[in-house]
C-alpha cells in the first residue's frame, strides 16, 4: 500500500481492521503514530457530542410551541437568527477540528506547489529585509529572521498550512526554480526529512521551532538553497 492511499484510509478509519492496512501501519512507527493521532482525535469527538439533555428540556419545548402561534409576524426574523447562529455553531466546530487534526507538512507542501503553480512564474528580485516584515506579522513566529539575504528570491507571499500563517518562497537554484515553506512549528505537525513524488523531491528541516519545506526537481538544488537558509535564518 503506497503512502497516499494509506493516509486516505486512515483519514476515513483509522480504526479499519483491513489486512492491507494494517501490515502498512505495523511496518512504520510514523504511520503506527499517525493513525494513533487520528484514533485520538476520534475519541475527542465522540466525548465532545456526548452532551447531555439540559433538566426541564421538555416543559420549554412545550411552552414553545404554546407561544409559536402568537409569533408568526416574527417568524422570519426568529428563523434568520437560527440560521446564522447554525452556520456560526459549524463554523466554529470545523475551524476546532481544522486545529487538533494532525497535520502531514510533507503532503501539505507538494499540495501547495502544484495548486499555486503560477508561483514559479514569477521572477522578481525579494531583499530580505520584505522578508522580514512578513516574518514579523507572523504572530506564531517570533522574533525569527533573515540576517542576510538567502539568495535569490523570485516570490513571496502568504500561505495557510491547515489554519497556521506560513510564508511561501520561490528560489533559483542552479539547475532550477525551489519552493521554499516556512512554517512555525506546532506540535500536531509531523514532517519527514525527505520526501517525494512522480515529479517533486523534497526536503525538511526544523530551525529556531520553525519548519522549513523544500520542494524542487533537482536534489542539488535543495541541498543549496538549505545550506544558504541554515546560514541566514534565525
Amino acid at each position: 500500500m503506497d503512502e497516499l492511499k494509506f493516509r486516505r484510509q486512515a483519514y476515513e478509519n483509522p480504526n479499519s481492521d483491513d489486512a492491507e492496512f494494517i501490515a502498512a501501519m505495523q511496518g512504520s512507527e510514523d504511520r503506527k503514530a499517525f493513525v494513533n493521532d487520528l484514533k485520538q482525535l476520534d475519541d475527542q469527538l465522540e466525548q465532545a457530542f456526548k452532551v447531555p439533555v439540559p433538566e426541564g428540556l421538555e416543559a420549554k419545548l412545550l411552552l414553545n410551541q404554546q407561544l409559536h402561534q402568537h409569533q408568526q409576524q416574527r417568524r422570519k426574523t426568529g428563523f434568520t437568527l437560527a440560521l446564522v447562529a447554525s452556520v456560526a455553531f459549524i463554523a466554529g466546530i470545523s475551524f476546532t477540528l481544522l486545529r487538533i487534526a494532525p497535520v502531514d507538512l510533507n503532503q501539505h507542501a507538494l499540495a501547495h506547489v502544484y495548486h499555486e503553480d503560477a508561483a514559479m512564474t514569477s521572477n522578481e528580485r525579494i531583499g530580505f529585509e520584505q522578508l522580514n516584515i512578513q516574518l514579523a506579522s507572523m504572530s506564531q513566529n517570533g522574533q525569527r529572521h533573515f540576517t542576510q539575504q538567502p539568495g535569490r528570491v523570485l516570490y513571496s507571499t502568504y500561505c495557510d498550512f491547515q489554519g497556521v500563517k506560513s510564508l511561501h518562497l520561490v528560489m533559483q537554484g542552479e539547475q532550477g526554480k525551489v519552493t521554499v515553506f516556512i512554517v512555525p512549528a506546532e506540535k500536531r505537525m509531523r514532517m519527514q526529512e525527505q520526501f517525494a513524488d512522480q515529479r517533486y523531491q523534497g526536503l525538511g528541516f526544523e530551525t529556531d521551532n520553525t519548519y522549513m519545506l523544500l520542494v524542487g526537481e533537482n536534489q542539488q538544488d535543495l541541498t543549496n538553497i538549505k545550506t544558504e537558509i541554515k546560514q541566514s535564518f534565525i
